[in-house]
């Protein structure tokens, strides 16, 4: 419920700023001035989201996990949305998630609110994800069981054991 009202507060006084400014500059300069900010935090989404995926298809390949990059990547879908909604505040809101450094400032006072993300570890003592040539072998596998590495492993459940063998 505080979120819904904390949404409604924001969206009432985004319409606010932007009738009394547009009473004061005029409808046309008000239109274009939400217009062009909607196409400036178009073109920032695009450079910056393919800057992020590169930087996160990176890491995916050094086998460690893109925290970084996936909160880069909420915070710029986050930016663009408010890029998109009409009104000054939403718009200025949206530029500082667009942009790197307002980004980490950001980052930096949510985290000072409480709010931390956290993501788990991969590396040594984790399991790793089998490559595509398992996956890829155990299709070809013409309904066969596939050996355990541990042969004193029992049956997973979903797991398919033949009539004859021993575990069932």
């Amino acid at each position: 419920m505080p979120f819904l009202l904390l949404f409604t507060l924001f969206a009432l006084l985004d319409f606010v700023i932007l009738f009394s400014v547009g009473s004061q500059i005029g409808l046309l300069t008000t239109l274009l001035m939400v217009l062009a900010t909607g196409f400036i935090g178009l073109h920032l989404i695009r450079r910056e989201g393919v800057a992020t995926l590169a930087r996160a298809q990176e890491r995916f390949a050094r086998g460690e996990v893109p925290t970084g990059e996936l909160l880069t990547g909420a915070a710029l879908i986050f930016g663009g949305a408010l890029l998109m909604a009409p009104g000054f505040l939403s718009d200025g809101l949206g530029l500082l998630c667009l942009i790197p450094d307002a980004r980490r400032l950001l980052g930096k006072g949510l985290a000072r609110l409480g709010l931390r993300f956290q993501a788990a570890p991969m590396g040594a003592g984790t399991r790793q994800r089998p490559q595509a040539d398992d996956w890829h072998q155990a299709g070809r596998d013409s309904g066969e069981h596939a050996a355990r590495a541990n042969p004193q492993d029992g049956p997973l459940e979903g797991d398919f054991i033949p009539r004859g063998d021993a575990r069932r």
